[in-house]
């Protein structure tokens, strides 16, 4: 589970990671190459082939700022797989063409996605903010509000604007929305009940292993 950072645990992270990452790029360049299915049809996959990559990173980018700033942090697998979980799932749900076939699996998405990755962000609060669990679950919570909401304003201008089934495709926006909230509350409550009240690892550990690890 996300936190277990030693041994088999952290072994099993940095798979996943790394797994996910080589899924994303794979993924990515089918859904390019395949640019006149159906299934990819007006869902902004150029967009997405910029946007994913530079989300999945992230967490390499704040490690390694930091230890150039002179500030050696633990790298976080599990946060690196939690955060980058979610655009593998939803290349694949186009690439498998699950969201024109499964009438459940946007929303779905929406809901678990947003859990993912509310829980990558959640993680690393809990370990380097210290936070009370109230604190720790609302902070999630918002969070994932204000991701949901800025989502959908980007879906709308990336590709909803250029299609003639603008009104219809758009109509479940608020749906969209609310699931995100519902999953990224269930993973801050999920994380709160984790947590000691007040108790949190010193900020050095917000990133994973001992200070020092390389990724690798």
């Amino acid at each position: 589970m996300p936190g277990d950072q030693d041994g088999r645990g952290r072994r099993g992270w940095r798979a996943a990671a790394w797994t996910l990452k080589v899924a994303l790029v794979v993924l990515l360049l089918f859904a390019l190459t395949h640019q006149d299915w159906p299934r990819f049809a007006d869902k902004a996959m150029v967009a997405r082939a910029v946007a994913y990559p530079l989300a999945a990173l992230l967490v390499p980018l704040v490690w390694w700022v930091r230890r150039r700033m002179g500030r050696p942090v633990p790298y976080a697998w599990d946060v690196d797989a939690l955060l980058v979980s979610p655009f593998v799932i939803d290349v694949a749900g186009n690439a498998l063409d699950l969201y024109d076939t499964v009438t459940w699996f946007d929303d779905l998405c929406h809901f678990g996605n947003w859990a993912l990755l509310v829980g990558a962000v959640g993680v690393a609060l809990r370990r380097g903010a210290g936070l009370p669990r109230w604190a720790l679950a609302l902070m999630c919570s918002g969070i994932g509000a204000i991701t949901a909401i800025v989502w959908e304003i980007a879906e709308y201008g990336a590709f909803i604007l250029n299609t003639p089934e603008s009104v219809g495709i758009y109509r479940d926006t608020l749906g969209d929305e609310a699931m995100g909230l519902m999953g990224s509350t269930v993973a801050g409550l999920l994380l709160a009940v984790r947590t000691g009240r007040g108790r949190g690892p010193r900020p050095e550990a917000a990133l994973g292993t001992p200070a020092g690890a390389r990724p690798g």
